[in-house]
């Protein structure tokens, strides 16, 4: 059973940093590209940024650029999203979510087979 769940979400204010971390289990995990997504209260689920299967190659929505970079630890089995310089417009609740496969530059929630059940990150003003 695939599983992958999140972890290091809180309250940060603006300005500050938080990693959040994707440990995954039941797959083998160098064969899947992953994803970070996150929903704001009213909001549909948007993408925030990509990894091929290898952690070689990431993409990031407009609004993140330079700001957060994905990594990806295939030996520990976990993606991270370290997220820097957040704003309140961040807040939110992030999720990882992984297919198979290696690059699939895959932004939208349907191109996911998997999904953790997410982390609450609130930046503050």
């Amino acid at each position: 059973q695939v599983q992958l769940v999140e972890s290091g979400g809180g309250l940060v204010q603006a300005g500050g940093s938080l990693r959040l971390s994707c440990a995954a289990s039941g797959l083998t995990f160098s064969n899947y590209a992953m994803a970070w997504f996150r929903q704001a209260p009213g909001k549909e689920r948007e993408f925030v940024g990509g990894s091929s299967h290898t952690g070689a190659t990431t993409y990031y929505a407009d609004s993140v650029k330079d700001r957060f970079a994905i990594s990806k630890d295939n030996a520990k089995n976990t993606a991270y999203l370290q997220m820097n310089s957040l704003k309140p417009d961040d807040t939110a609740v992030y999720y990882c979510a992984a297919v198979f496969g290696g690059l699939r530059r895959g932004v939208r929630v349907r191109d996911y087979d998997y999904w953790g059940q997410g982390t609450q990150v609130t930046v503050s003003s």
